[in-house]
């Protein structure tokens, strides 16, 4: 058996450990998301954790884990009598690979045994596994949308509906939900963001010491897992002992009226949408008080569960980073904290820590041991781990964004960045250009049907949509269509004996259904960042309508890379990603000025597109060129052109004026792309609202 990292040995982590346990103690908190850079021990403390749960008693043979003292009545595999055999068991620990289909997350009707041995057979999934357990979905920001839709309402109601396939079956599955992500890698959709009951924020300490300590520790494990996990076995039996006493307590604890007000209050101050913050608050609140051994929810509770529930709730623009303002928060306490309440049970004063110590019958802090807490042990990649409090870093993005100032700086050394193509000065060259607030722009998609991963721009086959065909099966068969392989079996049942009702099946016979939905495409901006387009305040222009369609990629699923093209050459300011935010804060920060090389523009998004081809060959790609088609310096354009030749592209013409070249023009027509003026990105938008 191989041996789990122990829960108390993790270093620092104060905030996601609370976050965690509260949840161990109440499933109705909704879950966790661990927001973090790589390395930071996400992995290694959720299956610590779990490995820490008090073990389940559940009825013998059922795959759905049902408690024995309180059978699920709808449980498919019952119903159980109370008299049934039953055996204890370790908590599960699930883990949902990002690749998984819809079948594999809630099951589906065994299709090979339905139709050759005419069993009507259902096949749990993977939520039925992890019932009562944990289910732990790493990098959940790449889960395809309708996935991280279905297990959310899980979480959410506690029970899985299955209907497909003429398979009608719900089942239990409540389970501590778990997920983590990188933020560079892309987020998650807000209006799934909200679903997530706490997020907490992790980066790896800076603390010379503390990483020294974590890697001490880790490196103490690798070498003898046993001894290691032996030296901090009795924090780890303190510990599940103090989890299984605050499920006990969690059902008596009393929220009194004032606390729910307050509550209400912070809800309402921070302006979050909807009523799930102040439920998740409540429920956490309640954990809370009784993680710490009290009978009543006091201000420190309400205080750290806010601290956890609501910085992903503040979202208003996608681009916004998950964050909370604690200063409003104390003075949205401080509104209502001499509102009446009923003190607490014996006149002791409020338990003010708000982390997994402090607590007022229980074992010592969680993580106390043999060395000081400093940062958490290393993941799966060794890297160190993070810190506590889950604040807001605003350069989580694949480079730090903070260096836009050095970027900035780039733009005024050159003295190009601030000169136009006429070589006179230009204010707003300098400034690069504010960005107003983006609006909705047109769909642009690339032509065909490709078979990319699931999104909303372009059409594509993919496991969702619509059914439009059939084919042999790709592996096991799941999706199948049914008249397809009826009429593929039918031609060869006299050859095959067929006597009695019913047809003979083989498995060659089995077809699939080929669904028609929409796909993510790689979008790639090249940008020009001259001089030229830095006058008359253009740029401001520019980014806004740039911006625009970044937060159309985000919201359709897209990767994004960005090429910008000034002075006497072309850059890769952000790499292909799908973190499409660090695109957004690439182009707030964007110099320009200088002269105008398209040609190398041309050369450079054709190099980048190329590589990207191998890396994914199944993404199409999509070129968003934003210029007014002058060239000032560089090589040929036409034969810079002829290298992106067959790729889908959008030529942006930010030609402006009563007098216009039609350069941008005849650069579309070069690479047989549609010219969009720049005012009429989002002209269509505009009008229906006018006529609405």
């Amino acid at each position: 058996m191989i041996a789990t990292y122990p829960f108390s040995a993790v270093v620092g982590l104060d905030d996601l450990k609370l976050a965690l346990i509260l949840n161990a103690v109440s499933a109705r908190v909704g879950g966790v998301l661990v927001r973090g850079e790589k390395g930071t021990a996400k992995s290694t403390i959720v299956r610590a954790l779990a490995a820490q749960l008090p073990t389940v008693e559940v009825v013998r043979g059922c795959r759905f884990a049902c408690d024995p003292a309180t059978p699920d009545p709808t449980c498919p595999d019952g119903p159980h009598e109370p008299g049934e055999q039953r055996v204890r068991r370790a908590a599960s620990l699930v883990e949902l690979p990002v690749g998984a289909s819809e079948d594999r997350l809630v099951g589906s009707l065994d299709i090979e045994r339905a139709l050759t041995e005419g069993v009507k057979a259902f096949e749990p999934g993977l939520l039925a596994s992890a019932h009562r357990g944990v289910l732990y979905v790493d990098e959940v920001n790449l889960l395809h949308d309708h996935l991280v839709d279905l297990l959310l309402d899980a979480a959410a109601l506690g029970t899985c509906y299955v209907e497909r396939e003429s398979v009608s079956v719900r089942h239990a599955a409540r389970f501590l939900l778990v997920g983590t992500m990188n933020p560079e890698e892309g987020e998650l959709r807000p209006q799934l963001l909200d679903r997530f009951g706490l997020t907490v924020e992790v980066k790896a300490s800076r603390d010379p010491d503390e990483r020294a300590e974590v890697v001490r520790r880790r490196l103490a494990f690798e070498s003898s897992p046993a001894e290691f996990t032996g030296r901090w076995a009795e924090q780890e039996t303190l510990l599940a002992e103090r989890i299984a006493r605050a499920r006990l307590r969690v059902g008596d604890v009393r929220l009194p009226d004032a606390r729910l007000r307050q509550i209400a209050t912070v809800c309402a101050g921070f302006e979050v949408d909807g009523l799930r913050a102040d439920l998740v608050t409540a429920h956490a609140a309640i954990a809370h008080a009784a993680w710490h051994g009290r009978d009543v929810v006091e201000v420190a509770d309400v205080r750290a569960a806010a601290r956890l529930s609501l910085p992903h709730r503040r979202r208003r623009d996608p681009f916004d980073a998950p964050g909370l303002d604690e200063a409003l928060l104390e003075k949205l306490l401080e509104q209502t904290s001499q509102e009446d309440d009923e003190p607490p049970p014996g006149g002791g004063p409020a338990d003010q820590d708000d982390g997994p110590a402090g607590q007022n019958d229980g074992p010592a802090d969680v993580g106390d041991g043999p060395a000081d807490l400093g940062d958490g042990p290393a993941d799966g990649d060794g890297g160190p781990a993070g810190q506590g409090r889950g604040a807001t870093d605003a350069g989580d993005g694949p480079a730090d964004q903070r260096g836009g100032a050095t970027d900035a700086g780039e733009g005024r050394a050159d003295e190009g960045a601030v000169r136009n193509d006429s070589g006179t000065r230009n204010a707003d060259a300098a400034e690069g250009g504010q960005v107003a607030a983006p609006y909705r722009v047109r769909l642009f998609a690339v032509p065909g049907v490709g078979e990319g991963a699931a999104g909303r721009r372009s059409r594509a086959r993919t496991r969702l949509g619509r059914s439009t065909g059939a084919r042999l099966p790709r592996g096991k068969a799941r999706d199948l269509h049914v008249s397809a392989t009826l009429l593929a079996a039918a031609p060869h049942q006299a050859r095959r004996g067929r006597r009695a009702p019913g047809l003979i099946l083989r498995a060659d016979d089995l077809r699939e259904k080929v669904r028609e939905g929409r796909e993510g495409n790689l979008v790639l901006f090249v940008v020009d960042a001259s001089g030229s387009m830095a006058a008359r305040k253009r740029m401001t222009a520019v980014k806004t309508a740039v911006l625009s369609l970044l937060l159309d990629a985000y919201q359709r699923r897209d990767k994004v890379g960005l090429v910008t093209f000034r002075g006497d050459s072309a850059s890769l300011a952000l790499p292909p990603t799908s973190s499409v935010e660090a695109g957004a804060a690439r182009l707030r920060t964007l110099p320009t000025g200088g002269r105008t090389p398209l040609a190398a523009g041309l050369v450079k998004a054709a190099e980048v597109l190329r590589l990207e081809r191998l890396r994914d060959p199944s993404r199409r790609p999509l070129l968003v060129l934003v210029t007014d088609g002058r060239a000032t310096a560089g090589g040929e354009v036409s034969r810079a052109a002829g290298l992106l030749l067959g790729t889908a592209s959008v030529v942006v013409d930010c030609e402006s004026g009563p007098v216009r070249l039609g350069l941008a023009r005849r650069l579309a027509v070069l690479l047989g792309a549609p010219a969009v003026p720049l005012e009429e990105l989002g002209s269509v938008v505009r009008e229906h609202r006018k006529a609405v």
